[in-house]
């Protein structure tokens, strides 16, 4: 038994003997892995891996004791978590003594090093042992990039294992590394040399009296200058390095007094990217450096400052600076004061302001600017320096007001004091009158003023955002201050020169009624009331243009000052009062007005959404009357009054519809569920009792035959119900769906059975999955199988089936599919092909009114995609197989599918599909065409090189669409025609003067935005090839 065991031993040994020898002597690598996986597997010891490589070690030889050394070294790199910690001992000492070796061995000892620094077994004091003889023996800088790298690795894995052992070596240790890292050049290693010094800082190892010596070792680097090599596949960028360094250099304030005279050289030079890397530094520096860092230097500071911000050309460079002014004040202001120091920042501020305040008041203003932004980058930085600074520049900048006349150096003038005034929202005061603008609050409000009454519509823009800005100040303005400013707004408001003060007006109106909603309740709700009743009530005279237009206006500011709850309880009924005045026939509108005021109740219901009371009471409030005057408007009458008339049109009830969707989609679920059990039985069961002045001439069923006016309400319905919360639970919802069905294939009347059916799809596509769902889909599909054979509801059943097939799609349904084969195969049908070629448009596009989102339907991401995945193929398989007359069918459903789908997904199909996309351009349909072309703009920017390979034709299409009939087809053709210059230049060059030549033409076009695009595109193409382009 034992001679059996001596002999496996000696073979093993020999087959051990053997793999070294491959290694040492046959230059071969694979053994070294071998050897490896046999130590891991237990087949041999290290000690007997080192007794094998014996001879190899002693030999006179370096190249072979190399050879031997770099066996162990991969060896132990695979293995070293196997060590023992006597083992560890042995081999730190023998590779300790292997650094004195001939320098062909050091690469390899270097490598066993790293690998016994992983080690967890390795025994205190031994780190120190091996980093001392690395920096006695080994001259670093003299090795090849690899060794030194492996020497930061060492460096790197001790302290982040030995971290107190290290700091025992005191400061040597630092010098040391200063010793290792001198002279370095490769960008591989500088990064994690960076990153050992900023270690070295960051937790405190001692530097002692090599502070300096650190700052010089690092700082010759400063600014990086380094361009990465073409095809480099490390991947180091120079944005690395920089930030690298900036985070060194700017780690420690005893670096102050060496590196800040160093970045004022830098931001003196005149290279840009010196003086941005700069500028960039001093900025991270001051989050760690204090007064006394920066004292000596704040002077020289400031001048490199404002000379970069008073002289550059450079935006960024301007940037910077004021970034770092605004970095040094901030630094400043943090600083605890000690009672017998000197106020840095004070003096400080005080210089700044002695060198930017003359600027102010020069008479040509050449520098105004400059100066008003270095003032402010100070100011901004702290409560202390804003106080300071604004004291100082706005009794200067109110003076500089009243001092000139013309209207655009006030507005300069007036820009400035709104960019302090901006500055001081930044900070609170617990004390009115703590705030420094308290003492100039009379002053600024009269420059407000007069500039909102000023003529020039610039100043009085300026003017109205310095207004928001003064009310947005807590307490500053007085009652008496506020309703000057609402007569001043409202005044606005009504102007007919320029729509831009009237727009900034609303806006402003918007914002302050925020703040001070007593005050635009009392003084400004009135005002409106009276202009929207002042004069006589017929909007469709002859003088109506001005009449209708401020009427318009009213309800614009009603809607837009309706922020705050306690002013929507005074606006919304003055709303639906006008609506009420129309239904009675008190006053004469047309459906423009009525669609207004309907537009201006959505806004309300908009800004409602965010409180949900307010949004509870708009609802409650707004909901009822507008089914009441809907419901009183559809009464069958003798002589029906032709106002009425106007609140059934189909603009004014999708108007409504609108309002009453916005008003339902952000109610909670315990409300939703109340108003349904209101709303749904009056549809169903005619139950009004709920609705104001509900005292009707008949019953109210708009589900029956007969009642053509009623059944036009049904897309109020649909706005309810399809923007419910998905939890709500909807009575009598079997026979709801039933109406509906019966409803939607009803041929009478186009909008009611298109709302019926967007109504069932849209209550399908919430529905949870289960046996009543399966039941609904059978009866649409039966609905639409019984009506779509026959005339004369086979439009309405295709719709349908439309809507139907959308909610599917969506919601990822498995009869989707089955569904949208369908709507293919009607392609060929020669009366609904042309309808189910637009359906596609329908199926991939989002809807604003059913089955959104925001109305909480189900809408899974990606179904886009996956419509395209799982349809486009068939669509290119059947426009192959269909008859010449049907191509142009399959071609325009392609080619909605593609306008919708998002550009990445197209991208990597565009090969096979851009044949088709071509063949499009041909489609006499001017609906194809712009479909087509809106598709293909994007690809030509994104994917040139493809579209490059059909220049010939696509400039030919492009050039021959300019003259389309439609504009849209031809401003959507210039614009191609634009894009088209993206492609490679060679491409494009043989086609220049053609282009050029042809371009001439719709230049002259009738219309103004064609001849735009034209200008446009023709410009791109006389550039093409010239230099610089």
């Amino acid at each position: 038994m034992a001679a059996a065991a001596a002999v496996e031993a000696a073979a093993s040994s020999g087959a051990l003997w053997s793999l070294v020898q491959d290694f040492v002597i046959g230059q071969q690598e694979s053994p070294a892995d071998q050897v490896a996986a046999d130590v891991k597997s237990g087949s041999y010891t290290v000690l007997q891996v080192v007794e094998a490589l014996g001879s190899s070690l002693e030999n006179p030889e370096p190249r072979t004791r190399a050879r031997g050394i770099q066996l162990l070294s991969q060896v132990l790199l695979q293995c070293h978590p196997l060590l023992l910690e006597k083992e560890v001992v042995h081999l730190i000492l023998f590779y300790e003594n292997r650094l004195k070796d001939h320098h062909l061995v050091i690469p390899s000892v270097l490598q066993g090093l790293r690998a016994l620094s992983l080690c967890v077994a390795l025994p205190p004091g031994l780190a120190v042992s091996v980093l001392k003889a690395i920096f006695q023996e080994v001259h670093v800088q003299s090795l090849p990039q690899v060794d030194r790298h492996i020497v930061y690795s060492i460096i790197t894995n001790f302290m982040q294992t030995r971290e107190e052992e290290l700091k025992g070596l005191g400061a040597d240790f630092t010098f040391g590394f200063i010793q290792v890292m001198d002279g370095e050049k490769d960008p591989r290693n500088l990064l994690v040399a960076f990153r050992i010094v900023h270690e070295l800082i960051s937790r405190e190892y001692s530097l002692g009296p090599f502070v300096e010596e650190l700052f010089e070792v690092t700082s010759c680097y400063f600014p990086i200058d380094f361009t990465p090599p073409p095809n480099d596949s490390h991947g180091i960028q120079r944005d690395d390095l920089i930030l690298s360094l900036r985070a060194v250099m700017a780690s420690t304030p005893q670096f102050a007094e060496f590196l800040l005279p160093l970045l004022i050289e830098k931001v003196d030079s005149e290279i840009m990217s010196a003086k941005l890397d700069s500028l960039q530094t001093l900025n991270a520096c001051c989050a760690v450096y204090g007064q006394k860092e920066l004292k000596d230097f704040l002077p020289s500071l400031w001048a490199s400052i404002r000379r970069e911000v008073f002289q550059t050309a450079s935006e960024r460079v301007e940037a910077e600076g004021l970034a770092a002014l605004h970095s040094l004040t901030a630094c400043l202001s943090r600083s605890v004061l000690r009672a017998d120091a000197e106020d840095l920042l004070d003096s400080f501020l005080s210089n700044i302001l002695q060198d930017c305040r003359h600027h102010l008041c020069e008479p040509d203003m050449k520098l105004v600017w400059p100066s008003a932004k270095l003032l402010q980058a100070a100011a901004s930085a702290s409560a202390r320096a804003c106080d300071h600074i604004t004291s100082n520049v706005l009794p200067l900048l109110l003076e500089q007001f009243y001092k000139h006349s013309q209207s655009n150096q006030r507005r300069t003038i007036l820009e400035m004091i709104l960019g302090f005034l901006k500055l001081q929202q930044k900070w609170s005061y617990e004390d009115k009158d703590e705030m420094p603008l308290s003492g100039f609050k009379d002053q600024l409000c009269s420059l407000v003023f007069m500039a909102l009454t000023d003529p020039s519509t610039q100043l009085q823009l300026v003017g109205i955002r310095t207004l928001t800005v003064l009310g947005a100040q807590p307490d500053l303005l007085s009652s008496g201050d506020v309703e000057l400013a609402v007569g001043h707004l409202f005044r606005l408001s009504f102007l007919e020169e320029d729509s831009q003060s009237w727009v900034a007006a609303l806006e402003a109106s918007g914002t302050l009624a925020t703040l001070y909603p007593g005050a635009f309740s009392s003084h400004l709700v009135p005002k409106l009331a009276k202009e929207i009743n002042r004069g006589d009530s017929d909007l469709t005279r002859d003088d109506g243009p001005t009449k209708c237009s401020q009427y318009l206006r009213c309800l614009q500011v009603l809607s837009a000052i309706s922020t705050h709850a306690s002013i929507v309880k005074e606006t919304l009924p003055l709303l639906l009062q006008h609506l009420w005045q129309v239904n009675k026939g008190n006053m004469v509108a047309g459906s423009n007005e009525v669609i207004a005021i309907c537009q201006s109740l959505q806004q309300v219901a908009e800004k409602c959404q965010q409180d949900p009371q307010s949004c509870w009471y708009f609802h409650e409030t707004a909901v009822p009357c507008l089914l009441a005057l809907a419901v009183q408007a559809s009464m069958p009458e003798k002589e029906p009054p032709v106002l009425r008339k106007v609140l059934l049109e189909d603009g004014v009830l999708s108007a409504m519809a609108s309002v009453i969707g916005t008003a339902t989609t952000h109610l909670s679920p315990e409300l939703a569920a109340q108003s349904v059990t209101c709303i749904v039985p009056l549809f169903l069961d005619g139950n009004t009792s709920f609705l104001p002045e509900n005292s009707f001439s008949s019953r109210f069923q708009p589900f029956q035959a007969g009642s053509l006016q009623q059944r036009r309400l049904v897309t109020l319905l649909m706005a309810f119900v399809c923007s419910l919360p998905r939890n709500v639970e909807i009575p009598q919802l079997n026979r709801l769906m039933r109406e509906l069905l019966e409803l939607s294939c009803c041929h009478s009347c186009s909008f009611s059975s298109t709302a019926a059916a967007k109504c069932f799809a849209g209550l399908l596509n919430k529905h949870p999955a289960g046996q009543q769902l399966d039941e609904f889909l059978q009866l649409a599909v039966d609905t639409v199988d019984a009506h779509l054979g026959s005339q004369p509801s086979r439009s309405q059943a295709f719709t349908l089936l439309l809507w139907v097939t959308k909610a599917l799609v969506l919601r990822y349904h498995p009869l989707s599919s089955c569904l949208t084969a369908r709507v293919m195969g009607l392609l060929s049908d020669p009366e609904l092909g042309p309808a189910a070629a637009d359906g596609f448009s329908l199926l991939m596009s989002d809807c604003t009114d059913v089955l959104t989102r925001a109305g909480h339907a189900e809408v899974r991401i990606m179904f886009r995609q996956r419509f395209f995945t799982d349809n486009v193929p068939a669509l290119v398989q059947g426009f192959h197989a269909a008859p010449q007359d049907v191509k142009p069918n399959y071609l325009k459903g392609l080619s909605h599918v593609l306008n919708k789908l998002p550009k990445p997904v197209l991208l990597p199909e565009l090969p096979t599909l851009l044949s088709l996309l071509l063949e499009a351009l041909s489609c006499p349909d001017s609906v194809v065409q712009l479909s087509t072309l809106s598709c293909l703009q994007p690809l030509l920017l994104e994917a040139p090189q493809v579209m490059s390979l059909h220049v010939d034709t696509l400039v030919t299409k492009f050039l021959n669409l300019s003259s389309s009939p439609s504009m849209a087809v031809r401003i959507a053709a210039l614009q191609c025609m634009h894009a088209l210059t993206r492609l490679p230049t060679p491409v494009l060059l043989p086609y220049k003067l053609q282009v050029i030549r042809a371009l001439a033409k719709p230049l002259d076009d009738k219309k103004r935005l064609v001849r735009k695009e034209a200008v446009s595109a023709r410009g791109e193409w006389f550039l093409l090839g010239s230099p610089g382009s």
